[in-house]
């Protein structure tokens, strides 16, 4: 809860006025010296922005997830093919995928909103070609090895503006900011 609270840059007293739950009882409970009740964990998953079984979800066992290379579907379009590479479970944070781009080849379609939520961030680490990002009027050229994080909540899209194909993985995480 902790680090929820601290990725959202609430103090104590900003998520008790949120919440309705005082600062010391949200103390107790981050320390580990008191389960809260379902009434009150509802009220803390609330300040944070979250479902209560989003809050109780992160205090689960961890588990695994195996996604096979043979098992993953690729989508094509347009000289645009990519693969998810992590599972869609319910309460991911963060996806992982590969793309690969055929010279000229453009992610999206011209005018596509934003596919990403609000407050979402993305990686994208190039592994061999040349890749442009297009975030909005700007354009950043990336080489192999080359990383990038930006806002994927804003337009964007990615190009192949070389003559060879490029491959990259991309990362996007779920937002925490506030809106």
């Amino acid at each position: 809860m902790r680090a929820l609270r601290e990725a959202r840059a609430l103090s104590l007293r900003d998520l008790a006025a949120r919440s309705g739950v005082s600062a010391p009882m949200l103390s107790q409970v981050e320390r580990g010296e008191t389960s809260p009740t379902l009434a009150v964990a509802a009220k803390i998953a609330a300040g944070l922005g979250l479902s209560l079984s989003g809050l109780l979800r992160l205090d689960e066992a961890p588990s695994v997830a195996v996604v096979r290379a043979k098992d993953r579907r690729a989508v094509r379009r347009d000289g645009h093919r990519f693969e998810q590479l992590t599972p869609d479970l319910p309460g991911e944070r963060a996806s992982v995928s590969h793309h690969t781009l055929k010279p000229g080849a453009r992610t999206g379609v011209a005018g596509d909103p934003p596919i990403h939520a609000p407050g979402s961030r993305e990686t994208a680490v190039v592994q061999s070609g040349m890749l442009r990002l297009v975030l909005g009027d700007q354009h950043h050229d990336l080489a192999p090895g080359d990383a990038i994080t930006f806002d994927a909540d804003l337009p964007h899209h990615f190009e192949n503006p070389g003559s060879d194909a490029t491959a990259f993985i991309g990362v996007v995480t779920a937002g925490l900011r506030n809106a």
